[in-house]
């Protein structure tokens, strides 16, 4: 008994030791990029206690791209995907979850369907399409195709069949119409669903980068991604320092979001994956 205890014992120790380390590597090109931005050039790739810190690389990437309007096009695009997809994600769930159409088991099926396309292999019908309606280079253009998510509109119908339908029948003897039960019986006990997709949601899009490069060509519409890649091309001259600095600039509003919020971040997901 005591040698299974201890056969126990090391098997846990080696597994916390192995997710530190995957930790640890995970992170390695997070800590060079903090230790690069802080510092001068010449220690970007020279490690020394001692080294003097700076600000000077944030203050020379800021000066050297315009952050501020690709944080403002970053920022517009993620809040019209994210309440598009709030709208369209909820009515969508909610009528599979909850009425019966003819086709329903098909339309659902097309929805599953869409799970399993990438979108990068839609990138040339979708340029055809915002070509098309005259919306190329666009903010609009950008997160026209991402409105309706199929993973949205799978992970709230889950949600919303594991509501009571006696909630349901007592909103309807209190007068309530089919939206006045959508948004006052489902909407708020799916409030941790929607908190989960929204964080998956916001994530995605903030970083996304292949299909904003194709189609925005010019500052004023061009996302964070595209800007701080264009920043850092070969021809524009390779800081180290000044880049990572950049880089830390793009990746700070997410980065300061997720430790302020980890214990709502990991409760919503917990939350959400019990549903």
């Amino acid at each position: 008994m005591r040698s299974s205890n201890i056969k126990e014992t090391i098997a846990l120790q080696l597994e916390n030791g192995a997710a530190y380390l995957l930790a640890l590597i995970w992170m390695l090109p997070l800590i060079y990029a903090f230790w690069s931005a802080f510092h001068p050039s010449e220690y970007a790739t020279r490690f020394d206690l001692f080294a003097p810190l700076t600000l000077d690389n944030f203050r020379e990437a800021w000066s050297r791209a315009p952050f501020a309007r690709y944080f403002l096009n970053t920022f517009i695009l993620v809040s019209i995907i994210l309440c598009a997809q709030f709208i369209l994600c909820t009515l969508a769930a909610y009528a599979f979850a909850r009425f019966e159409f003819p086709g329903k088991s098909l339309a659902f099926g097309l929805v599953l369907l869409q799970l399993m396309i990438m979108p990068e292999v839609l990138i040339v019908e979708n340029y055809v399409t915002m070509s098309q309606i005259g919306l190329v280079d666009s903010i609009v253009g950008i997160g026209l195709p991402y409105m309706a998510s199929a993973f949205g509109i799978f992970l709230l119908r889950q949600t919303f069949k594991t509501i009571p339908k006696e909630l349901e029948e007592a909103a309807k003897v209190e007068g309530c119409g089919p939206f006045q039960i959508l948004w006052k019986v489902y909407v708020p006990l799916a409030r941790p669903t929607y908190v989960a997709f929204g964080l998956v949601s916001v994530s995605y899009h903030w970083n996304n980068f292949l299909w904003p490069l194709v189609i925005t060509n010019s500052v004023t519409t061009r996302p964070l991604t595209v800007g701080l890649a264009i920043f850092g091309a070969p021809e524009s001259g390779v800081d180290w320092s000044i880049i990572t600095a950049g880089t830390l600039l793009a990746v700070a509003p997410l980065l300061v979001a997720f430790l302020l919020f980890q214990r709502q971040f990991v409760q919503s997901f917990m939350h959400a994956g019990i549903k």
